[in-house]
Formats: structure tokens, C-alpha cells, sequence
């Protein structure tokens, strides 16, 4: 791990230093301005933004633009692109700049097919030419670090990752994350960190390593089995985000405390909250129908309180949800005492 000398568990990736190893992986649709928050809240050392089209940003596409939106409440924060003609990406990287990202990640690892068909993405794994050419441009175009998100490749060989992570190097990229899954398998299957491991020992940048991260000593295991110099979290966190702060326990030999109802209640209340002031009552509403549900998975009467926020039009009322799904469950812990008090006497 390329560690500062007076804090082991520290990061340096180009002129950033990251307080702990733990990153966010950026995920398409969640990891705007409120998720990146509350997961920073949570002691992730670095967040990422969902993937954005560099054309978009270009074009001056509104939707595309608010993408960018931040506060220093987040920083560090990697801005990550995609697109696959070396000019607009340069331009686009400059705005990504401009708009005060700490990190410019473009992303290399994406498998879905109408980012293929367009040479972005995955596709840039199998034309390293143009790969070369977007990160020579980019590299150009800006003077913050500059990161890229690959897989393995189209096969299992992963000779394009290694090929991919050379290119990148000699490019001048600062880092790079791997999460060695082929671009076919898409989240299926198991991420086989051997690759990560051949990449580590091939160049000199740090190694972010990614992939079947589901729980706290995964991290551990990560950094230990790959030597990688920090771990990406994406899909977990997703109603998760204590599995930073719990990772980050584990790392520094402290105990991990479980989540407790309140504070998974406290954590829904700030993300409405949040989403609110970011993209307004009605959008926010609409997108909290599903994403409330994130933060109850396994807890008692949990489907029902799912099917209570699906027609969710206000944020007071998803508040009054909220609040009665809450009393609903400390009745319960409630009228459970007594006989737990018995059983325990007897």
C-alpha cells in the first residue's frame, strides 16, 4: 500500500491524500450529491460520482451539467466521465476541473451495451490506440489527478487489463481501480482478485481493487490478498453505508458496532432531506418510492412499510411514514421486554 509514513492507512493518489483506504464506487443513477453525503458521512475516504457523458457535459446537456453539482462537505470527490472521442473528453475533463473535482476518473469498465456500441466504456479495452489517444488528451487537458476504472478485459486472460494498465502508466494516469470481473460477465460470477494482484506487481501507481466486497473483513482481505493500495465499495452500500465506517473499525482493530433502528431511521430522514434540496420535492418524492426501502432491508414489517412509501408525493408525508414505521417498531421491542424478562427468570 503506498501509505503515508505517520498514518499507515493513508492514500496518496497524485497530489490527493486519502485518509483511509475505503473508496466509493461510482454507481449509475445512485451516487449523486445525497447518496455521496451520507456515505461520506460514514468516513469513505474518497466518493465518486455516477458515470458522466462527456458529451453531454460538452453539448451543455442541463440534466447532464447538475451532475457535476458538489459542496467541500464531500471532498475529496472523483468525478468519473465516459465517452470515446479523445477532443471531448479533454474538453469535457477540463469542465470537470473547473467545477472543482478533486479526481478525473474515466471509466473503462463498462460493460452495458449502449455504452459499448458508441467505443466508450469496455469497448476503449479492446482498441488500445484510442484508449492511448483519450488519455494522452485528457492528462493534457487538466492538472488534477487523473484515474481510470477497468476490468478485465473481454476474456479471462485479463491480457487486456494489463496491456490497458501499461498504456495508463505511461500515460501518466495517477491510479488505478480493477475490479477483474470480463466485460461479458457483467456483475455475474466471481470477481477473480488474482487479477488485481498481476496488475499490482506490473506498474507503479497505486491499485484500487474492486469487486465482492460484502461485508467489513472483505476489505481487510482485499488489501492483505492483493497488496492493492485501497478498495472500492459500490453495490453494497446501496442502503449500506456503514459498512465504510465498519470497515474502517476492522482496519484500525476497534469494534464494529452494530447499526441500530434510530440511526438507520435518522440516516432515511437526512436523505430525503438531502434529495430534496437537490433536485426538488416532486423528483425527490418519486425517486424515495424505492429507495427508502434500501435502509429496512431485514428489519420486522419491512415489506409493508415498502408498500406504505410507493405513492409517496411529498416529503412530509414520507416523514410521517418514516416516523409511524418507526413506532411501529419500538412497540414491538416494547411488548417483546416482558417476555424476554421471563424466559431469562425462569
Amino acid at each position: 500500500m503506498k501509505a503515508t509514513s505517520h498514518n499507515p492507512l493513508k492514500v496518496k493518489i497524485g497530489s490527493v491524500t486519502l485518509e483511509n483506504p475505503t473508496v466509493l464506487a461510482p454507481l449509475a443513477g445512485i451516487t449523486n450529491l445525497p447518496f455521496r453525503l451520507l456515505i461520506k458521512s460514514t468516513g469513505c475516504a474518497l466518493v465518486c460520482s455516477e458515470m458522466i457523458s462527456s458529451n453531454g457535459l460538452v453539448y451543455n446537456s442541463p440534466k447532464t451539467v447538475q451532475l457535476l453539482c458538489s459542496t467541500p462537505r464531500e471532498k475529496p470527490l472523483s468525478v468519473q466521465i465516459f465517452g470515446s472521442d479523445p477532443a471531448i473528453m479533454a474538453d469535457a475533463a477540463a469542465m470537470v476541473e473547473s467545477s472543482g473535482a478533486d479526481i478525473l476518473d474515466i471509466n473503462f469498465g463498462c460493460s452495458v451495451k449502449k455504452i459499448v456500441k458508441t467505443g466508450a466504456g469496455a469497448a476503449l479495452m479492446r482498441t488500445p490506440e484510442k484508449a492511448e489517444s483519450i488519455l494522452k488528451a485528457v492528462r493534457k487537458a487538466v492538472k488534477i489527478p487523473v484515474t481510470i476504472k477497468i476490468r478485465s478485459g473481454w476474456d479471462k486472460s485479463a491480457d487486456q487489463a494489463f496491456n490497458i494498465a501499461k498504456i495508463a502508466e505511461s500515460c501518466g494516469v495517477d491510479a488505478i481501480s480493477v475490479h477483474p470481473r470480463t466485460a461479458p460477465q457483467g456483475f455475474r460470477g466471481t470477481a477473480d482478485w488474482s487479477v488485481i494482484t498481476a496488475i499490482k506487481n506490473r506498474i507503479n501507481i497505486p491499485v484500487i481493487g474492486n469487486g465482492d466486497i460484502v461485508k467489513p473483513g472483505d476489505t481487510v482481505a482485499m488489501l492483505s490478498d492483493t497488496r492493492c493500495d485501497g478498495v472500492m465499495i459500490g453495490r453494497i452500500a446501496i442502503g449500506n453505508p456503514w459498512i465504510f465506517s465498519q470497515t474502517l473499525a476492522m482496519l484500525q482493530g476497534q469494534p464494529i458496532l452494530e447499526v441500530d433502528h434510530a440511526t438507520r431511521f435518522t440516516v432515511m430522514v437526512r436523505y430525503i432531506r438531502l434529495s430534496v434540496q437537490y433536485s426538488g420535492e416532486k423528483p425527490a418524492c418519486y425517486l424515495m418510492r424505492s429507495r427508502l426501502g434500501w435502509f429496512v432491508k431485514g428489519l420486522p414489517h419491512s415489506s409493508g412499510f415498502r408498500e406504505s412509501i410507493k405513492h409517496i408525493s411529498s416529503e412530509s408525508e414520507a416523514l410521517e411514514l418514516i416516523d409511524a414505521y418507526k413506532h411501529k417498531l419500538t412497540r414491538q421491542v416494547h411488548q417483546d421486554v416482558p417476555k424476554r424478562f421471563f424466559d431469562h427468570a425462569i
